[in-house]
């Protein structure tokens, strides 16, 4: 009951295209006060996102959660930080690297492991 799966599809227009992401979504016991556990289970290659363990860095999951969103909106946002890195604060700084001086190559790498992991 506290341990959920979650589907995002990736935007057309970005490396994910095509692809279909699956979430792991743990709830709290005190959620929606606290922010949910969300980790891809797919391997993705973002800089946000660690490739491995499928941990997403964003500002939403921790400092700025509000009991005001949902889940759905958790996805969404999870969905819009695919096709917007934010170089800023990078998870996999390997892939920050890579974005900040190569994007082409950035964007084929994330290309590849999407037809691979994601399709």
């Amino acid at each position: 009951m506290f341990t959920w799966e979650g589907r995002i599809m990736g935007q057309d227009g970005t490396p994910y295209a095509g692809g279909l992401f699956f979430l792991r979504i743990t709830i709290p016991s005190d959620y929606p006060l606290k922010p949910p556990k969300v980790k891809f289970i797919t391997k993705v290659y973002h800089l946000n996102i660690n490739g491995q363990s499928g941990e997403i860095c964003t500002a939403l999951l921790k400092s700025h959660w509000s009991p005001a969103l949902s889940i759905h909106k958790l996805l969404l946002s999870i969905l819009s930080l695919l096709g917007c890195p934010n170089p800023d604060d990078p998870l996999d700084t390997d892939a920050a690297k890579l974005y900040e001086s190569d994007r082409k190559q950035y964007d084929k790498t994330a290309t590849e492991w999407t037809r691979k992991y994601a399709m």
